[in-house]
C-alpha cells in the first residue's frame, strides 16, 4: 500500500464520527461564549450541568408523625424520631399535627436526656399553645428537665434553685392537674437537696471550729426546710454547737424540740445525751427562735 493511500484513509471519518466531533465543537465553542460572561469556573459550571434535581417533596403530616411515633416508641431512636416531628412543623407549621409534633419533639428530647431541647421544645409549645390541654405536660416537662440536672449537694445549687422555680410553675399553673402532685413530689426533693447543701456546709465549718457559721447553716435548715429529712440532724448540729460555746438554755431546747418532734430519731438519743454529759436535761425555752420557728410551723 502507498504512502500516499495510508494517508488518504487516515483521514477519512464516517458521517457519524464527524457528526459527535460537530457536537464537541459546539460545546467547546458554548463554554467559551459563556464563561466569561457567567464569571464561573468551569468546576462549578460543570457541576450545575451535573447537579442532581433535588426537588422538593411534600409528605402528608400524618405519615411524617407516625413515622416520628415509630421510630421513638419502637427503634427507640429519640435523634431520628425527632428529625420527622421537626420535618412536620416545617412542611404543615399550621396543622394540629404540627402541635402534636412540637409536643412529641420536646418529649423525645426529654427521653434522649437532651434536656436543653426539650426546654426549648416545651417552651415553644407552651408560648404558642397555652390553652391547650397539653400545656400543663409541657409546662412538666421544662421543670422535670431542670429536676434532673441538680447536681450533687458538694457543687453549686442554681440548677435546683430553678427547678424548683419551675415546678412551683407547674403547681399555681395546674393545680388541679395530675402533674401537680408529681411537681410537689420532686419539689420537696428538690428542698432536700438544698437542706443537704446547707448541712453539708455547716459540718465543714463544724470542722473549722467556726461554730456561729455552723450555726447559721443549720438554722437556714431549721427555718426553711423543716419537711425535709435533714431537720432532725440540723437540731441535734445546734445541740452539739450551742454546748460547745456554752449557750447551755437554746442547747435545752434544741434538744427538748427535736426530742418532742422525733422522738424516735437517733439524733434525739444523741442529742439527749450530749446534755445529759453537761448535767442538765432537754428543756425547751418557748422564747426560743428555734421553739417560735417550730410552732410557727405548727410543729412544736
Amino acid at each position: 500500500m502507498s504512502a500516499q493511500r495510508m494517508t488518504r484513509e487516515t483521514v477519512t471519518v464516517s458521517p457519524e464520527v464527524s457528526s459527535r466531533a460537530r457536537r464537541l465543537l459546539q460545546a467547546a465553542a458554548f463554554l467559551v461564549l459563556v464563561l466569561p460572561l457567567g464569571g464561573c469556573g468551569a468546576g462549578e459550571l460543570w457541576d450545575k450541568f451535573t447537579a442532581k434535581d433535588d426537588t422538593f417533596v411534600e409528605e402528608p403530616a400524618d405519615k411524617l408523625y407516625n413515622e416520628g411515633l415509630y421510630l421513638m416508641n419502637e427503634r427507640k431512636d429519640m435523634k431520628a424520631a425527632n428529625k420527622k416531628f421537626e420535618e412536620v412543623d416545617r412542611q404543615h407549621p399550621y396543622s394540629d399535627w404540627a402541635r402534636k409534633s412540637l409536643l412529641m419533639s420536646a418529649y423525645a428530647s426529654y427521653q434522649a436526656a437532651d434536656y436543653d431541647g426539650c426546654i426549648g421544645a416545651a417552651t415553644r409549645y407552651v408560648t404558642l399553645h397555652p390553652g391547650s390541654p397539653d400545656a400543663a405536660y409541657a409546662q412538666y416537662l421544662i421543670a422535670a428537665s431542670h429536676y434532673d440536672q441538680i447536681p450533687d449537694i458538694s457543687r453549686d445549687q442554681g440548677r435546683t434553685e430553678k427547678a424548683i422555680a419551675s415546678l412551683e410553675e407547674v403547681v399555681r399553673k395546674y393545680p388541679n392537674s395530675e402533674y401537680a402532685t408529681s411537681a410537689k413530689a420532686k419539689i420537696e426533693g428538690a428542698r432536700d437537696q438544698l437542706a443537704g447543701r446547707e448541712m453539708n456546709i455547716g459540718r465543714y465549718y463544724m470542722k473549722k471550729r467556726d461554730y456561729t457559721a455552723a450555726i447559721n447553716r443549720y438554722k437556714t435548715v431549721v427555718t426553711q426546710y423543716q419537711t425535709t429529712r435533714h431537720v432532725e440532724e440540723a437540731l441535734f448540729r445546734l445541740t452539739e454547737a450551742y454546748m460547745t460555746i456554752g449557750i447551755v438554755g437554746e442547747a435545752q431546747t434544741a434538744a427538748a424540740v427535736l426530742g418532742h418532734n422525733f422522738p424516735d430519731s437517733r439524733w434525739y438519743k444523741d442529742a439527749y445525751n450530749l446534755v445529759k454529759s453537761g448535767g442538765l436535761e432537754p428543756s425547751e425555752n418557748q422564747g426560743s427562735w428555734i421553739s417560735k420557728t417550730f410552732k410557727k410551723m405548727g410543729l412544736g
